[in-house]
Order: C-alpha cells, then sequence, then structure tokens
C-alpha cells in the first residue's frame, strides 16, 4: 500500500507525458495532494473546477436514472487530456485522482492502466 505522496510521484515518474497529478476531495474541491504543474497549470484551481464536472455529472445520471458509478472522466483538449479518475477502493469515497497528460507524448490508455494500478495501491 502507497501513501498520496508515494502515489503521486509513481503517476508523475510511470506515466508517460505526465504535466500534474493531483489527489482531489470532491465534496470539498480540495486538493489533499499535487505534483506537477506550474504557471500554465494551477492545480490547485482545476481540483476545484473539476469537482463541479463530477458533481454535475452525478445529478444527470441521477435524473437519467442510471443505476451506475463512474470509473472515469476524460476532457480532450486541443494539446492535453485531463483525466479524472474516481477512487473506489477502501476508505477513498469521495476523492479522485486528477491526471493532466501532454497528447503529443502520452499513450491515453496506457495511462489509464498506470492510474488503475496506482489506485489500487493507494490507502488514505
Amino acid at each position: 500500500m502507497a501513501n498520496v505522496e508515494v502515489s503521486l510521484k509513481e503517476a508523475m515518474t510511470s506515466i508517460e507525458g505526465v504535466l500534474g497529478v493531483a489527489l482531489v476531495d470532491y465534496a470539498s474541491g480540495m486538493a489533499l495532494g499535487t505534483l506537477g504543474g506550474g504557471k500554465d497549470l494551477d492545480l490547485m484551481v482545476a481540483a476545484a473546477g473539476n469537482t463541479d464536472v463530477i458533481r454535475a455529472k452525478n445529478r444527470t445520471m441521477e435524473m437519467l436514472g442510471l443505476k451506475d458509478e463512474i470509473e472515469d472522466l476524460l476532457i480532450t483538449l486541443g494539446s492535453q487530456y485531463h483525466l479524472i479518475r474516481l477512487l473506489r477502493n477502501r476508505g477513498a469515497g469521495g476523492l479522485f485522482l486528477y491526471l493532466v497528460l501532454d497528447k503529443g507524448k502520452s499513450n491515453l490508455a496506457m495511462a489509464r492502466h498506470q492510474l488503475r494500478r496506482i489506485e489500487a495501491d493507494l490507502e488514505v
């Protein structure tokens, strides 16, 4: 089992093309940990904004009567992928991993695979 710091470092080093990663509590919108980012990628602002995305999708699923859970959400920009993975492991309800990838340097399928592996090892 890995703690938050180890898991974020694992994401930054094992996933090709990562620009930043955060662990976020979507009840509050607060990032519990961030790594990467920079002046053009404020992970704290992104964490709060993506909390709204998850809340909206959950409301929509409820209105549609869908009895399923979100696995992950993908937002594709011109030069980046923004991947949001809701955590389902024990003790991690209400949290998500947020990953920003350089579209030209990353492999989306491999990033999703690695993020699932990191989630499985994460202990919150």
